[in-house]
């Protein structure tokens, strides 16, 4: 019987899943962290309160997970694992890496406070 890995997604996968509207993109950090950065659609669940029982079942859109190294959201994807789920995937690289291949993210003007892209 073969045990379940980690599928590693890089950002240029990633950017083309979210524009298919075939992601579910699940960030892990903390809530300071989300607000001042982002990947456009990414919705928040900390790592720190995390439930992989909690998450939707991969159906129409497949669930990703995104931290700002990867460390985090290799090990939300390892509990999704371990919780039973057939399949789990993270963004290799996180925030660094998406930013890195040249795509935007939401984040806060630390002079105004206001939110940009």
């Amino acid at each position: 019987m073969n045990t379940p890995q980690v599928q590693e997604i890089s950002p240029q996968e990633l950017q083309t899943l979210l524009s298919e509207g075939k992601v579910l993109l699940i960030d892990v950090r903390e809530p300071d962290e989300y607000a001042a950065e982002r990947i456009p659609g990414a919705l928040l669940y900390p790592l720190s309160t995390f439930d992989a029982k909690a998450l939707p079942p991969d159906e129409s859109r497949q669930v990703v997970f995104q931290c700002g190294s990867g460390v985090r959201s290799m090990k939300a994807a390892k509990a999704r694992l371990d919780a039973g789920v057939a399949r789990a995937a993270h963004l290799t690289g996180g925030l660094r890496a998406w930013s890195a291949a040249g795509f935007g993210t939401v984040h806060l003007d630390p002079a105004t406070g206001a939110v940009t892209r």
